[in-house]
């Protein structure tokens, strides 16, 4: 099978297998640490032990996370010199720096205070060790902060000039860290991140409430789970709909295949599902909400949209993997407000700790925001071909002169050493998820140096 794909198509699925692993890290542990973190603050202002339980229980999780997040995270790196050497000489000049940033700032942040964070308790006093917890927490973010930048900027390009020779250089670091796409989908993510962390310590929470076991821990975890899972849906709603509003504006082409729109329209339908057809340039078997699309986009049900018959062939993004992606994460984003909506209702029949039918709901809702994060990632990814610095720099010609035998044996040591490392590091991880947290002694008292004058969060459960 290998043996009809091009080179540049096999690196393309190289990166892209290496990315699907490496990102349901990151995005576990950014949520991850700021959890941590509220955890610590309302064990600090209440003392109650049980609030320190389970953020020991779940930073050994953290641990592991962020390692296999930094361990593949460096091999992508290395990929853009062994598979993508033209795009780093041509973007290096752009992308070195914000990628620099992102280590000498982020990473070294989280590196420098991850240690007391893990290995601080009882040796360093409690404001130090929150504050270290809340510092890997914001290094999280602020790693984030730098990678959608340089992402974004591959999206929305700006701020730069380009050579005779095609080698970028940069001309305003202001435009080019915050390009037109950068705010909506940096605030896209991390929201996404939280909502994956909050769907897996409430799914593991919910297991454990149906085992009972660690009953008190669980419900305690359980409880913040859901009132993110209550909040952040909503709020990511309409964060993803401001970033659909400016991939109108800046990819339309994306835009059209996201929504499988051949032909532009005045009042577009908005297609609820379909099968895009290519050949045939058009989407068959349509399920379609009149004058929808232009609705959403602009306010106006009869606003003009473009369609993929606007654009030279060559210049269309595949549309049936991304119009299928797209609504796959839709389809995790409904299925969260959902989760939400009833954990409100459960709430106040004050049946959210009893309810077993809600507890599987939520077992079987632990992967969902990796789900929905993977597949808004290939709705991104694959709406930008075929370029990869969009509208200048195609993807066939960022790539490294390699033959179809290198890139073939690397990519299927690739899929073999992953299976095996990742396999055994998720397993890792969900045996540390199933042990459940260990009672802490009474006399551990934290809690009373000196920060009673914290400000009150409120009582969460």
């Amino acid at each position: 099978m290998l043996e009809a794909l091009d080179p540049v198509l096999l690196s393309r699925i190289q990166f892209g297998f290496v990315v699907a692993f490496h990102i349901i890290f990151p995005a576990f542990t950014i949520g991850l640490a700021s959890w941590l973190a509220l955890m610590e603050y309302m064990w600090l202002r209440t003392n109650k032990p049980v609030y320190k339980e389970v953020y020991l229980h779940w930073v050994k999780i953290f641990a592991v996370a962020f390692g296999m997040g930094v361990v593949s995270g460096v091999v992508m790196s290395y990929q853009f010199g062994t598979n993508w050497a033209v795009f780093s000489h041509k973007a290096g000049n752009v992308l070195g720096p914000l990628l620099a940033y992102e280590v000498l700032t982020a990473f070294f942040l989280e590196a420098s205070f991850l240690g007391i964070m893990l290995f601080g308790w009882n040796k360093v006093g409690p404001r130090l060790h929150f504050l270290s917890t809340c510092l890997v927490a914001f290094g999280t973010l602020f790693s984030a902060f730098w990678i959608l930048s340089a992402n974004s900027w591959m999206q929305t390009p700006a701020g730069f000039m380009v050579d005779p020779e095609g080698v970028f250089y940069p001309t305003n670091w202001f435009e080019i860290v915050f390009n037109p796409s950068f705010p909506y989908r940096f605030v896209h993510m991390v929201l996404a991140a939280y909502l994956t962390t909050a769907f897996v310590v409430g799914g593991f929470s919910a297991w454990a409430l149906l085992k009972k076991q660690s009953v008190k821990h669980a419900r305690v975890a359980f409880g913040c789970a859901m009132i993110i899972a209550v909040s952040l849906p909503f709020l990511q709603s309409i964060a993803g709909h401001a970033s659909g509003i400016n991939t109108y504006h800046h990819q339309p082409a994306k835009l059209a295949a996201m929504e499988g729109l051949f032909e532009t329209e005045k009042g577009a339908g908005l297609h609820l599902f379909g099968i895009p057809n290519e050949k045939l340039g058009k989407t068959e078997y349509p399920v379609v909400i009149p004058d929808g699309l232009s609705l959403i986009l602009t306010g106006d049900p009869k606003a003009e949209v473009k369609g993929l018959n606007d654009f030279p062939r060559e210049e269309w993004p595949p549309s049936a993997p991304i119009f299928f992606s797209f609504r796959i994460m839709v389809g995790v984003a409904v299925l969260m407000m959902i989760t939400g909506v009833w954990a409100i209702v459960l709430h106040f029949k004050k049946t959210l700790f009893e309810n077993k039918l809600f507890h599987r709901w939520c077992v079987l809702m632990t992967p969902m925001g990796f789900v929905g994060i993977i597949s808004g990632w290939i709705t991104t990814e694959v709406g930008r071909q075929p370029y990869v610095v969009y509208n200048h720099l195609r993807t066939m010609d960022a790539a490294s002169a390699l033959t179809h035998t290198q890139v073939s044996i690397s990519l299927l040591m690739f899929i073999v050493v992953y299976t095996i490392v990742f396999s055994a590091g998720i397993y890792y991880i969900l045996r540390l998820v199933m042990k459940g947290p260990k009672e802490t002694e009474p006399t551990d008292t934290y809690g009373t140096h000196g920060l009673k004058k914290v400000p009150n969060l409120g009582d969460v459960l």
